[in-house]
């Protein structure tokens, strides 16, 4: 079964940059549908981008035009690349792998965005 690892959390200024980076293990990693996920304190995980094996890209509204998803199927990894950071951007953001109807997620990478 694949497993994640997230890294590239960290605490950053307002209008700040972070890049995360998700590693997968396994050998179909050019098969999954991959995605970032968050979840603020007492709020419910929600989706913040996803990318399929095709190529597509979804994001959410509030994340457009400052967030960037892209994934290296030769390394196993994803990344999202979050420029223009706001307060609420803060959370645990989450990677996650889809195949098959079979779900993994990562541990989790606390992002902190404060002055």
């Amino acid at each position: 079964q694949v497993q994640l690892v997230e890294s590239g959390g960290g605490l950053e200024q307002p209008g700040g940059s972070l890049r995360l980076s998700c590693v997968a293990s396994g050998s179909i990693f050019s098969l999954y549908d991959m995605g970032w996920y968050r979840q603020a304190p007492g709020k419910e995980r929600v989706l913040v981008a996803e990318i399929t094996r095709g190529g597509s890209i979804n994001y959410a509204d509030s994340v457009k035009g400052r967030f960037t998803m892209s994934r290296d199927n030769a390394k196993k990894m994803v990344y999202l690349q979050m420029n223009s950071l706001k307060p609420e951007d803060t959370a645990v953001y989450y990677c996650n792998a889809r195949f098959r109807g079979v779900t993994v997620w990562g541990q989790g990478t606390q992002v902190t965005v404060s002055s």
